[in-house]
């Protein structure tokens, strides 16, 4: 590791050119999903996790860390979306309610994922071709080992959620 805490000109150029390709596809993707669906991409992201769960439910918990997303936050969008019935909250045997994908919330992704993926397709996997996606793949997993290690080791406990 480089002891220089600055990126170099070509390592700055890479990571704002990452920054911007990142924010430009996910709004973009995120405006299709709202505008051709009236889905947000939170609301795509719960019910892509809920419909590829084994049962069409999960807990509340399980889906936070499936996003990675703050209690507070998983807590109030879930309420919103059982309020558009696309999900429900089932009572079981656990002290919290499992979350459960709705037969609307199923129609709104089989409507929308196929022209979602087929977008993704186009904009990213048509552009990199199967070899770079591979390498991107791959790249990704390794950035998540290095964050999920510097979480686990480095990291101070407030940064981490701990604290």
């Amino acid at each position: 590791m480089v002891n220089e805490p600055w990126l170099s000109e070509d390592e700055q150029q890479a990571w704002r050119s990452h920054l911007l390709m990142w924010k430009r596809l996910e709004a973009h993707l995120s405006r299709h999903l709202q505008r051709e669906f009236g889905l947000s991409a939170s609301d795509f992201e719960i019910l892509v996790n809920l419909s590829e769960s084994a049962t069409g439910r999960m807990r509340a918990f399980e889906l936070g860390e499936a996003t990675q997303w703050e209690k507070s936050r998983m807590s109030h969008h879930l309420s919103r979306m059982e309020k558009r019935g696309l999900i429900a909250k089932v009572a079981c045997d656990a002290r919290y309610p499992e979350i459960a994908i709705t037969e609307q919330g199923l129609e709104a992704i089989r409507a929308c994922a196929p022209a979602h993926a087929a977008l993704v397709r186009e904009l990213v996997v048509d552009v990199l071709g199967t070899n770079r996606m591979v390498a991107l793949g791959e790249a990704a997993d390794e950035v998540v080992a290095a964050v999920e290690k510097h979480q686990q080791t480095t990291c101070p406990p407030e940064v981490r959620g701990d604290g």
